[in-house]
């Protein structure tokens, strides 16, 4: 007979298959553990509610997705992708550039992948494919892979969930993460200016040098936002869970009174599309905080970190398969239930090893969100494909050189941990 542990795994997977939400399966199963070794069932809500309510980090979570979700129904998106155009849209392969850019200037504001990909991206697919100048695969290709790079730069929806399960400083995982984010950035430009060459893709029209001033001067309220976030972090003034009400504040009030840009339906539309996005977080929040209980009891952590042990791996070959195994799980499991149900298991391994557990965090979260893009479940592909009516499998094939450029900046955040640090240790970080 089967234990109960491998009975409940059984189950989530089921649940999960059937097209249950992750969180519910993952509860589902717990239960049923619970209820096989004849334990109280209300150890399970016990501890998903003590893990909900002394999460005091977590409350950063929808404040930044309601910080996005104004800015979606507002003109902010809009006004920084002129902005942005102005920068970069003259050089080969144009809109591509101006793709990458907006993606690193609104995931300093957003945090989250879908909320980038949702907002900016519907705008940008419809200026790439006007008129013919890419193929509408292409742009909704490029628009997924940038879009993961919202997570990586500072604020973080990804990262603050990785603090939650690894008991690390969230300003610290911030700051870890700038310098990823912008090498990720950098490769996916390099690999649309080959492509853009290879296939003859135009540039943009040039913005003269007396519109920057103005364009800017438009852009400028929008562009503060990070530097006040990560400012009021790194200078003690504010917590990241202040920080993010001060953002969904900022947003608010820029798009209400000085671009006056959001109507009462439209921010009726964004409360409600915010509440609906943090229901779904908290049902895999408290899924996950259920599980913990499970793997507490049954001693995972320790047995895999015995078991990695007595593999006798260097820790390049320990990365390496961290790595391996987090994509293959990334094709099949969204971001959130990587980072909240796996990752707790290996993290006592990685101490072990000997890998800084903020070093290790990037890397996850990296690998987390190529997920996003890799099929067959990548959720961002999915998203782009709706958006631009294209079939999944042309968006898939104009996906593949990004990805390519994606997990060469992953080898140099894995194997480079100094490159991921820096940043952090300039801030007082003593790993």
């Amino acid at each position: 007979m089967l234990d109960p542990f491998t009975l409940s795994i059984a189950l989530i997977v089921a649940l999960t298959v059937t097209g249950l939400s992750v969180g519910l399966a993952v509860m589902s199963g717990s239960f049923l553990y619970l209820i096989l070794r004849g334990l109280d069932p209300s150890l399970a809500t016990e501890s998903m509610l003590q893990g909900l309510f002394n999460g005091y980090t977590l409350l950063a979570i929808p404040l930044f997705i309601l910080a996005a979700d104004i800015m979606n129904v507002g003109s902010l998106s809009d006004r920084l992708l002129r902005f942005c155009q102005a920068l970069v849209g003259r050089f080969r392969g144009g809109l591509g550039h101006v793709n990458v850019v907006s993606s690193v200037i609104f995931s300093g504001m957003s945090g989250s992948a879908v909320a980038d990909a949702v907002g900016m991206g519907k705008i940008i697919i419809n200026l790439m494919t006007k008129d013919g100048k890419y193929p509408p695969a292409y742009a909704a290709a490029i628009t997924a892979a940038t879009a993961t790079v919202g997570p990586i730069i500072p604020p973080s929806i990804p990262m603050v969930l990785y603090a939650l399960v690894s008991d690390q400083s969230v300003g610290f995982l911030f700051a870890a993460g700038l310098l990823p984010g912008l090498l990720m950035a950098l490769m996916m430009a390099v690999m649309n200016y080959f492509i853009a060459r290879r296939r003859g893709f135009p540039t943009d029209e040039s913005v003269s040098l007396a519109e920057l001033p103005r364009l800017t001067f438009n852009a400028v309220p929008a562009l503060m936002l990070p530097v006040i976030l990560l400012g009021g972090i790194y200078s003690g003034v504010m917590s990241p869970t202040e920080a993010a009400a001060v953002a969904a504040l900022y947003a608010l009030v820029i798009s209400v009174l000085f671009y006056r840009s959001v109507s009462i339906k439209q921010l009726y539309t964004a409360l409600l599309n915010s509440a609906r996005s943090t229901a779904s977080v908290g049902v895999l929040i408290a899924g996950a905080l259920t599980f913990e209980y499970v793997i507490a009891r049954e001693q995972l952590a320790r047995s895999i970190s015995v078991l990695i042990s007595g593999l006798d791996l260097s820790q390049a070959g320990f990365l390496i398969a961290i790595n391996v195994l987090i994509l293959l799980l990334g094709c099949v499991l969204e971001g959130g239930a990587i980072l909240l149900i796996i990752v707790p298991i290996l993290i006592p391994a990685v101490e072990a090893m000997g890998i800084d557990l903020l070093h290790f965090g990037v890397i996850v979260v990296v690998n987390a969100m190529l997920g996003l893009i890799t099929p067959p479940y990548g959720l961002l592909l999915f998203i782009v494909s709706n958006i631009t009516k294209e079939p999944i499998g042309r968006v898939i094939r104009e996906v593949w050189p990004f990805i390519v450029a994606l997990l060469g900046a992953l080898v140099i955040i894995t194997f480079v941990p100094d490159f991921v640090l820096f940043l952090p240790r300039l801030l007082g970080y003593g790993g």
